[in-house]
Protein backbone atom coordinates (compact mmCIF):
# COMPACT_ATOMS: atom_id res chain seq x y z
CA UNK A 1 0.00 0.00 0.00
CA UNK A 2 1.85 3.35 -1.47
CA UNK A 3 1.73 5.97 1.74
CA UNK A 4 -0.85 8.13 -0.46
CA UNK A 5 -3.55 4.90 0.62
CA UNK A 6 -2.19 4.36 3.93
CA UNK A 7 -4.11 6.59 6.14
CA UNK A 8 -7.58 5.84 4.65
CA UNK A 9 -6.52 2.20 4.70
CA UNK A 10 -5.97 2.56 8.27
CA UNK A 11 -9.35 4.70 9.24
CA UNK A 12 -11.32 2.00 7.52
CA UNK A 13 -9.43 -0.74 9.87
CA UNK A 14 -11.86 1.26 12.83
CA UNK A 15 -15.09 0.27 10.40
CA UNK A 16 -16.16 -2.61 12.22
CA UNK A 17 -15.54 -1.25 15.42
CA UNK A 18 -17.26 1.79 15.08
CA UNK A 19 -20.21 -0.54 13.57
CA UNK A 20 -20.50 -2.41 16.76
CA UNK A 21 -20.05 1.31 19.26
CA UNK A 22 -23.02 2.74 16.87
CA UNK A 23 -25.41 0.28 17.53
CA UNK A 24 -24.72 -0.17 21.21
CA UNK A 25 -25.33 3.61 21.95
CA UNK A 26 -27.93 4.23 19.53
CA UNK A 27 -30.14 1.45 21.11
CA UNK A 28 -29.28 2.20 24.62
CA UNK A 29 -29.94 5.76 24.22
CA UNK A 30 -32.75 5.78 21.72
CA UNK A 31 -36.53 6.43 22.66
CA UNK A 32 -37.59 4.30 19.88
CA UNK A 33 -37.90 0.59 20.22
CA UNK A 34 -35.65 -0.36 16.95
CA UNK A 35 -33.86 -3.37 16.59
CA UNK A 36 -29.96 -2.97 15.91
CA UNK A 37 -29.16 -6.99 15.34
CA UNK A 38 -28.43 -5.55 11.21
CA UNK A 39 -26.21 -3.06 12.22
CA UNK A 40 -24.49 -5.93 14.47
CA UNK A 41 -24.57 -8.16 11.53
CA UNK A 42 -22.94 -5.81 9.40
CA UNK A 43 -19.62 -5.85 11.78
CA UNK A 44 -18.51 -8.99 10.62
CA UNK A 45 -18.61 -8.97 6.79
CA UNK A 46 -17.39 -5.95 6.58
CA UNK A 47 -14.20 -7.01 9.08
CA UNK A 48 -13.60 -9.57 6.22
CA UNK A 49 -11.55 -7.39 4.05
CA UNK A 50 -10.00 -5.35 6.58
CA UNK A 51 -8.73 -7.09 8.87
CA UNK A 52 -6.92 -10.36 9.73
CA UNK A 53 -8.46 -13.85 10.28
CA UNK A 54 -8.12 -13.10 14.71
CA UNK A 55 -9.33 -9.81 14.30
CA UNK A 56 -12.43 -11.14 11.74
CA UNK A 57 -13.62 -13.50 14.52
CA UNK A 58 -13.24 -10.87 17.54
CA UNK A 59 -15.20 -8.58 15.82
CA UNK A 60 -17.80 -11.40 15.31
CA UNK A 61 -17.32 -12.42 19.08
CA UNK A 62 -17.76 -8.84 19.91
CA UNK A 63 -21.33 -8.63 18.27
CA UNK A 64 -22.93 -11.21 19.76
CA UNK A 65 -21.70 -9.97 22.87
CA UNK A 66 -23.20 -6.37 21.87
CA UNK A 67 -26.35 -7.87 21.27
CA UNK A 68 -26.53 -9.99 24.14
CA UNK A 69 -25.72 -6.49 26.38
CA UNK A 70 -28.69 -5.06 24.31
CA UNK A 71 -31.16 -7.78 25.21
CA UNK A 72 -30.28 -8.56 28.64
CA UNK A 73 -30.63 -4.64 29.22
CA UNK A 74 -34.10 -4.46 28.22
CA UNK A 75 -35.55 -7.79 29.05
CA UNK A 76 -34.47 -12.02 29.91
CA UNK A 77 -34.00 -13.94 27.09
CA UNK A 78 -35.84 -15.70 25.15
CA UNK A 79 -36.84 -18.04 22.70
CA UNK A 80 -37.31 -15.40 19.85
CA UNK A 81 -33.79 -14.44 20.20
CA UNK A 82 -32.33 -17.76 19.05
CA UNK A 83 -32.85 -16.73 15.02
CA UNK A 84 -31.00 -13.30 15.40
CA UNK A 85 -27.99 -14.76 17.48
CA UNK A 86 -27.56 -17.78 15.64
CA UNK A 87 -27.71 -15.34 12.23
CA UNK A 88 -24.74 -13.09 13.93
CA UNK A 89 -22.62 -16.91 14.51
CA UNK A 90 -23.36 -17.58 10.69
CA UNK A 91 -22.35 -14.35 9.48
CA UNK A 92 -19.10 -14.48 11.57
CA UNK A 93 -18.61 -18.24 10.28
CA UNK A 94 -18.66 -16.88 6.62
CA UNK A 95 -17.08 -13.70 7.27
CA UNK A 96 -13.84 -15.75 8.06
CA UNK A 97 -13.94 -17.82 5.35
CA UNK A 98 -14.01 -14.93 3.11
CA UNK A 99 -11.08 -13.39 5.42
CA UNK A 100 -9.18 -16.37 4.22
CA UNK A 101 -10.13 -16.73 1.14
CA UNK A 102 -8.90 -13.06 0.73
CA UNK A 103 -5.76 -13.70 2.32
CA UNK A 104 -4.68 -16.26 0.08
CA UNK A 105 -6.17 -14.09 -3.16
CA UNK A 106 -4.11 -11.08 -1.72
CA UNK A 107 -0.64 -13.79 -1.23
CA UNK A 108 -1.12 -15.06 -4.36
CA UNK A 109 -1.13 -11.95 -6.12
CA UNK A 110 1.49 -10.08 -4.13
CA UNK A 111 3.87 -13.61 -5.30
CA UNK A 112 2.86 -13.34 -8.67
CA UNK A 113 3.87 -9.71 -8.61
CA UNK A 114 7.30 -10.15 -6.98
CA UNK A 115 8.17 -12.50 -9.57
CA UNK A 116 6.78 -10.40 -12.53
CA UNK A 117 9.00 -7.73 -10.82
CA UNK A 118 12.18 -10.41 -10.35
CA UNK A 119 11.58 -10.91 -14.00
CA UNK A 120 11.03 -7.48 -15.32
CA UNK A 121 14.37 -6.99 -13.03
CA UNK A 122 16.68 -9.37 -14.88
CA UNK A 123 15.12 -8.52 -18.63
CA UNK A 124 15.50 -4.78 -18.35
CA UNK A 125 18.64 -4.16 -15.45
CA UNK A 126 18.98 -0.29 -14.36
CA UNK A 127 21.14 2.01 -16.30
CA UNK A 128 24.37 2.94 -15.16
CA UNK A 129 24.65 6.10 -12.42
CA UNK A 130 26.65 7.84 -14.54
CA UNK A 131 27.46 7.81 -18.48
CA UNK A 132 30.08 10.43 -20.05
CA UNK A 133 28.42 13.56 -18.22
CA UNK A 134 25.17 12.47 -17.48
CA UNK A 135 23.88 11.31 -14.17
CA UNK A 136 21.18 8.79 -14.64
CA UNK A 137 18.19 7.30 -12.76
CA UNK A 138 15.69 5.04 -13.85
CA UNK A 139 12.57 3.73 -11.79
CA UNK A 140 9.60 1.23 -12.70
CA UNK A 141 6.85 1.06 -10.84
CA UNK A 142 4.49 -2.69 -11.52
CA UNK A 143 0.91 -1.25 -11.40
CA UNK A 144 -1.42 -2.25 -7.83
CA UNK A 145 -3.98 -4.21 -10.23
CA UNK A 146 -1.75 -6.30 -12.76
CA UNK A 147 0.63 -9.05 -11.96
CA UNK A 148 1.71 -9.54 -15.09
CA UNK A 149 4.69 -8.76 -16.66
CA UNK A 150 4.73 -5.03 -18.52
CA UNK A 151 6.14 -4.30 -21.16
CA UNK A 152 7.72 -0.62 -20.97
CA UNK A 153 11.23 -0.43 -21.03
CA UNK A 154 14.37 2.22 -21.33
CA UNK A 155 18.10 2.14 -21.85
CA UNK A 156 20.89 4.44 -22.26
CA UNK A 157 23.99 3.40 -24.20
CA UNK A 158 27.28 5.89 -25.02
CA UNK A 159 28.61 5.65 -28.44
CA UNK A 160 30.87 7.83 -30.88
CA UNK A 161 27.89 9.49 -32.28
CA UNK A 162 27.09 10.42 -28.40
CA UNK A 163 25.02 9.66 -25.92
CA UNK A 164 21.69 7.67 -27.10
CA UNK A 165 18.80 6.67 -24.66
CA UNK A 166 15.39 5.16 -25.81
CA UNK A 167 12.26 4.75 -23.68
CA UNK A 168 9.57 2.64 -24.86
CA UNK A 169 5.68 0.97 -23.63
CA UNK A 170 5.23 -2.26 -25.86
CA UNK A 171 1.10 -3.02 -26.39
CA UNK A 172 0.20 -5.96 -23.95
CA UNK A 173 1.78 -7.79 -20.93
CA UNK A 174 3.09 -11.13 -20.12
CA UNK A 175 5.56 -12.96 -21.99
CA UNK A 176 5.20 -11.99 -25.49
CA UNK A 177 5.37 -8.25 -24.57
CA UNK A 178 9.05 -9.82 -22.74
CA UNK A 179 10.23 -11.03 -26.18
CA UNK A 180 9.47 -7.44 -28.19
CA UNK A 181 10.89 -5.69 -25.16
CA UNK A 182 14.26 -7.78 -25.52
CA UNK A 183 13.83 -7.73 -29.20
CA UNK A 184 13.47 -3.63 -29.23
CA UNK A 185 16.76 -3.64 -26.36
CA UNK A 186 19.03 -5.29 -28.34
CA UNK A 187 18.13 -3.59 -31.92
CA UNK A 188 18.29 -0.18 -29.94
CA UNK A 189 22.16 -0.97 -28.69
CA UNK A 190 23.00 -2.49 -31.84
CA UNK A 191 21.70 -0.07 -33.89
CA UNK A 192 23.14 2.55 -31.55
CA UNK A 193 26.92 1.21 -32.04
CA UNK A 194 26.65 1.29 -35.22
CA UNK A 195 23.79 3.85 -37.07
CA UNK A 196 25.65 7.29 -37.84
CA UNK A 197 22.52 8.90 -36.97
CA UNK A 198 19.48 8.82 -35.61
CA UNK A 199 17.24 8.05 -38.46
CA UNK A 200 19.11 4.93 -38.85
CA UNK A 201 18.93 3.69 -34.98
CA UNK A 202 14.92 4.20 -35.57
CA UNK A 203 14.77 2.71 -38.75
CA UNK A 204 16.43 -0.72 -37.34
CA UNK A 205 14.39 -0.83 -34.50
CA UNK A 206 10.76 -0.25 -37.00
CA UNK A 207 12.57 -3.21 -38.97
CA UNK A 208 13.17 -5.23 -35.94
CA UNK A 209 9.22 -4.47 -34.62
CA UNK A 210 7.92 -5.53 -38.09
CA UNK A 211 9.82 -8.82 -37.89
CA UNK A 212 8.97 -9.56 -34.75
CA UNK A 213 5.16 -9.01 -35.56
CA UNK A 214 5.67 -11.00 -38.60
CA UNK A 215 6.26 -14.40 -37.25
CA UNK A 216 3.05 -13.74 -34.85
CA UNK A 217 -0.61 -14.05 -35.97
CA UNK A 218 -3.95 -13.09 -34.33
CA UNK A 219 -4.00 -10.44 -32.01
CA UNK A 220 -0.36 -10.52 -31.63
CA UNK A 221 -0.33 -9.29 -34.75
CA UNK A 222 -1.26 -6.35 -34.16
CA UNK A 223 1.52 -5.30 -31.53
CA UNK A 224 3.40 -1.83 -31.68
CA UNK A 225 5.63 0.04 -29.21
CA UNK A 226 5.71 3.91 -28.67
CA UNK A 227 9.19 5.32 -28.19
CA UNK A 228 11.18 8.01 -27.81
CA UNK A 229 14.83 7.95 -29.03
CA UNK A 230 17.06 10.52 -27.67
CA UNK A 231 20.62 11.51 -28.64
CA UNK A 232 22.54 13.89 -26.60
CA UNK A 233 25.61 15.33 -29.00
CA UNK A 234 29.20 14.90 -28.02
CA UNK A 235 29.39 18.33 -26.84
CA UNK A 236 26.12 17.53 -24.55
CA UNK A 237 24.99 20.99 -26.17
CA UNK A 238 22.11 19.97 -28.30
CA UNK A 239 19.37 17.26 -27.69
CA UNK A 240 18.12 15.00 -30.95
CA UNK A 241 14.88 13.50 -30.35
CA UNK A 242 12.85 11.25 -32.45
CA UNK A 243 9.42 10.97 -31.32
CA UNK A 244 7.33 7.64 -32.29
CA UNK A 245 4.11 8.13 -30.79
CA UNK A 246 5.00 8.63 -27.28
CA UNK A 247 4.47 11.15 -24.35
CA UNK A 248 6.50 13.98 -24.84
CA UNK A 249 9.62 14.25 -22.74
CA UNK A 250 9.87 16.70 -20.52
CA UNK A 251 13.14 19.56 -20.37
CA UNK A 252 13.55 20.48 -16.49
CA UNK A 253 15.96 23.77 -16.10
CA UNK A 254 16.32 26.54 -13.31
CA UNK A 255 12.53 25.70 -12.48
CA UNK A 256 11.09 25.43 -15.35
CA UNK A 257 9.78 22.86 -17.34
CA UNK A 258 9.03 22.67 -21.38
CA UNK A 259 7.68 19.26 -23.09
CA UNK A 260 9.62 18.82 -25.99
CA UNK A 261 6.72 17.78 -28.59
CA UNK A 262 8.03 16.39 -31.95
CA UNK A 263 6.88 19.44 -34.70
CA UNK A 264 5.28 16.30 -37.07
CA UNK A 265 3.44 13.39 -35.31
CA UNK A 266 5.05 9.91 -36.17
CA UNK A 267 3.36 6.46 -35.57
CA UNK A 268 4.70 3.77 -33.62
CA UNK A 269 7.07 1.30 -34.12
CA UNK A 270 5.95 -0.88 -35.75
CA UNK A 271 3.57 1.21 -37.86
CA UNK A 272 5.69 3.31 -39.14
CA UNK A 273 5.50 1.40 -42.68
CA UNK A 274 1.77 3.37 -42.69
CA UNK A 275 3.55 6.40 -43.12
CA UNK A 276 6.61 6.07 -44.72
CA UNK A 277 10.06 5.93 -44.05
CA UNK A 278 10.68 9.21 -43.03
CA UNK A 279 12.20 9.63 -39.64
CA UNK A 280 11.51 13.32 -38.05
CA UNK A 281 14.34 14.12 -35.90
CA UNK A 282 13.70 17.39 -33.66
CA UNK A 283 16.82 19.89 -32.00
CA UNK A 284 16.27 21.00 -28.66
CA UNK A 285 19.16 22.92 -26.65
CA UNK A 286 20.92 21.31 -23.67
CA UNK A 287 22.24 23.66 -20.79
CA UNK A 288 24.16 22.77 -18.31
CA UNK A 289 22.64 21.58 -14.76
CA UNK A 290 19.40 20.57 -17.18
CA UNK A 291 17.50 17.86 -16.49
CA UNK A 292 15.75 15.38 -19.07
CA UNK A 293 12.28 13.38 -18.11
CA UNK A 294 11.38 10.37 -19.71
CA UNK A 295 7.98 8.35 -18.67
CA UNK A 296 5.72 6.09 -20.20
CA UNK A 297 1.97 6.67 -19.98
CA UNK A 298 1.79 4.93 -16.71
CA UNK A 299 2.52 8.30 -15.29
CA UNK A 300 0.72 10.46 -17.52
CA UNK A 301 -2.66 8.38 -18.03
CA UNK A 302 -2.72 7.91 -13.97
CA UNK A 303 -6.13 9.03 -12.86
CA UNK A 304 -7.69 10.07 -9.71
CA UNK A 305 -10.97 9.23 -8.13
CA UNK A 306 -12.54 11.81 -10.35
CA UNK A 307 -11.09 10.37 -13.55
CA UNK A 308 -8.41 13.43 -13.94
CA UNK A 309 -5.02 12.16 -15.13
CA UNK A 310 -1.57 12.91 -13.50
CA UNK A 311 0.14 15.90 -14.72
CA UNK A 312 3.57 15.79 -13.87
CA UNK A 313 4.69 19.07 -14.66
CA UNK A 314 3.53 21.28 -11.56
CA UNK A 315 5.45 18.79 -9.49
CA UNK A 316 8.94 19.03 -11.66
CA UNK A 317 8.05 22.74 -11.71
CA UNK A 318 8.85 23.18 -7.30
CA UNK A 319 12.03 23.57 -6.11
CA UNK A 320 13.95 20.19 -6.41
CA UNK A 321 17.12 18.90 -4.91
CA UNK A 322 19.62 18.62 -7.57
CA UNK A 323 20.27 15.17 -9.64
CA UNK A 324 17.70 12.95 -11.55
CA UNK A 325 16.85 10.61 -8.57
CA UNK A 326 15.28 13.18 -6.48
CA UNK A 327 13.70 14.18 -9.75
CA UNK A 328 11.84 11.01 -10.41
CA UNK A 329 11.34 10.11 -6.51
CA UNK A 330 9.25 13.31 -6.50
CA UNK A 331 7.47 12.46 -10.14
CA UNK A 332 6.35 9.00 -8.18
CA UNK A 333 5.17 10.36 -4.93
CA UNK A 334 3.29 12.95 -6.45
CA UNK A 335 1.57 10.51 -8.90
CA UNK A 336 0.97 7.94 -6.36
CA UNK A 337 -0.72 10.70 -3.94
CA UNK A 338 -2.44 11.20 -7.26
CA UNK A 339 -4.25 8.07 -8.00
CA UNK A 340 -4.62 6.75 -4.37
CA UNK A 341 -4.67 3.10 -4.66
CA UNK A 342 -1.28 3.00 -6.77
CA UNK A 343 -0.68 3.05 -10.74
CA UNK A 344 -3.03 1.69 -13.23
CA UNK A 345 -0.66 0.77 -15.62
CA UNK A 346 2.94 -0.12 -15.38
CA UNK A 347 5.15 2.84 -15.73
CA UNK A 348 9.05 3.30 -16.59
CA UNK A 349 10.69 6.65 -15.99
CA UNK A 350 14.09 7.71 -17.08
CA UNK A 351 15.71 10.53 -16.08
CA UNK A 352 19.38 12.02 -17.07
CA UNK A 353 21.04 15.42 -15.66
CA UNK A 354 23.63 17.04 -17.70
CA UNK A 355 26.99 17.76 -15.36
CA UNK A 356 29.35 20.59 -16.13
CA UNK A 357 32.22 20.36 -18.73
CA UNK A 358 35.53 17.99 -17.54
CA UNK A 359 38.40 20.84 -17.39
CA UNK A 360 41.86 19.37 -18.69
CA UNK A 361 44.30 18.90 -16.44
CA UNK A 362 46.55 21.44 -16.29
CA UNK A 363 50.02 21.34 -17.35
CA UNK A 364 52.86 22.87 -15.53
Amino acid sequence: MREGAQPGRRLLRWLPAALIAIALVFDLLSPWDVSMFPVLAAAPGVAAPLLSLRGTIATGVAANLAGLLLVLHGRDLGDRDLVPFTSLIVLTVIAAVLNVLLTRDRRQLRTSREVAAAVQQAVLPDPPARVGRLAVAARYEVAHEEAAIGGDLFAVHETAHGIRMVIADVRGKGLRAIRTVNALLGSFHEASSHRPDLPGVVRQMEERMRDDIGHTDGEEAESFATAVIVEVAPDYSELRIANRGHAAPLLVHDGAVSPLEPSVPSLPLGLGGLGGDDVPVDSFGLPSGATLVLFTDGINEARDAEGVFFDPVPVLSQHLPPGPAPVLDAVLHAVHRHSGEGLQDDAALLAVTVGPPVEPDRVP
